[in-house]
């Protein structure tokens, strides 16, 4: 009854689909008729704008009144997160970039860094370090600029390298810099190759925050 009411036949699409915001796949209306672009998790939906199918999500009528749409959620109350324009299931593992590795859980999703984030302090045997990209690696290295040899050679000379055993040390992690969304948490280790103190970052989140109000369409 309801596809008799809203669907007309012959079908009338526009020359040209339209275009569709980052993670919004082009799909068929209710109708099988035009295409049109699929509504992401928690966007409004109804039986013409349909959810997008290949994430899970399904058009949620629980919490609308009577005749009115309802609301793009996953199927059977399962949570998710949206990063980047994409819908990830709870307990995914994904990774947004090279350079980093999260977890989606419970609606929010927590990541770790997977390039380490030391500090190369100056040494006599590399008194000028500086980090660069490399090409065709993700994480950029530490080089040492021969920026004065002549002070080079003489650092080497007054002070040779001390070689002794590394006894690991490390302070706790600090507490999250952001109370709802991404931040970060701090420590101080010498845990790493060189036995160097640094300074460690990982990412954290302690809960998601909440949603901003809908804002009113172009």
């Amino acid at each position: 009854q309801v596809c008799a009411q809203l669907c007309q036949r012959p079908c009338y699409c526009p020359w040209v689909p339209p275009r569709c915001p980052r993670g919004s796949p082009l799909v068929l209306d209710g109708c099988g008729c035009c295409k049109i672009c699929a509504r992401r998790l928690g966007e409004p939906c109804d039986f013409l704008h349909v959810c997008d199918q290949s994430q899970g999500l399904v058009c949620d009528y629980s919490s609308a009144s009577a005749g009115t749409g309802g609301t793009c959620n996953f199927e059977d109350d399962e949570e998710g997160c949206e990063v980047n324009g994409r819908v990830y299931r709870d307990g995914e593992v994904f990774q947004p970039s090279c350079k980093i590795q999260c977890h989606c859980l419970d609606g929010g999703f927590n990541c770790i860094p997977l390039c380490q984030e030391d500090v190369r302090l100056p040494t006599p045997d590399c008194p000028y370090p500086r980090r660069v990209e490399i090409p065709g690696k993700c994480c950029p290295e530490w080089i040492c600029e021969a920026q004065d040899q002549h002070l080079l050679r003489d650092a080497r000379a007054v002070s040779p390298q001390l070689r002794y055993p590394c006894q690991e040390w490390s302070t706790e992690w600090s507490a999250c810099s952001a109370t709802c969304g991404l931040g970060f948490a701090t420590r101080v280790s010498n845990q790493n190759r060189y036995c160097r103190l640094e300074t460690q970052r990982r990412l954290c989140m302690l809960s998601p925050c909440p949603a901003l109000p809908a804002a009113f369409p172009a």
